[in-house]
């Protein structure tokens, strides 16, 4: 028979255990200025993917350049009215960027986030929440694509496919307006907003 004293200590999992160190790690990363071990972090994370890391950091970067390029090129355009150190405040954050990008899909991909989560039911309702209304807007993405592949003879040129995704964003900028009306609405019924 199991003692008491292990208390919450018996449910705790592998998966809570690296769930602690990637959030120890995500805070960690944020702290870090240096390129250098930006860098080695990044190097790090690659490594610790095994066999997935060059998969990795190839849909790190597919995810993070067009972000990046704009902060860059913002920065850049400012810089050019101010006197401000480019590379002082770019390369790092870049880097950061990049290594907290990695270290997420490192850990997505080597942890169950439901088990990760397990030991707080609401983390779990909400991270079950947060995956169904991606999939949601994902299967809306794909709608918006295939309605446009039915509707063309062809392949859609480039005059079609900037007009559908018009359309598409227009539709998307409607329904969040109309989700945050509803949720204002809800928030002045219960009196938390006036």
């Amino acid at each position: 028979m199991p003692s008491s004293s292990a208390g919450p200590w018996r449910r705790l999992r592998r998966e809570h255990v690296l769930f602690a160190l990637y959030a120890l790690a995500l805070v960690g990363l944020t702290l870090m200025h240096a390129p250098v071990l930006l860098a080695t972090a990044i190097g790090g994370l690659v490594l610790l993917a095994g066999r997935d890391g060059p998969r990795l950091i190839l849909r790190a970067l597919r995810l993070v350049l067009p972000w990046l390029a704009a902060v860059d090129l913002g920065y850049v355009l400012v810089a050019q009215l101010r006197p401000l150190p480019a590379w002082d405040s770019l390369l790092p954050l870049n880097l950061r960027v990049l290594a907290l990008t990695l270290l997420t899909l490192v850990f997505a991909a080597r942890v169950n986030l439901l088990r990760a989560l397990d030991f707080s039911p609401t983390l779990v309702w909400l991270f079950t929440l947060a995956v169904s209304q991606a999939q949601h807007w994902r299967r809306v993405q794909e709608d918006f694509r295939l309605a446009l592949a039915c509707r063309s003879p062809g392949p859609p040129g480039l005059r079609a496919r900037l007009r559908a995704s018009a359309a598409a964003a227009a539709w998307f900028i409607d329904q969040a307006i109309a989700a945050a009306r509803e949720q204002a609405q809800a928030l002045r019924a219960r009196g938390l907003i006036r």
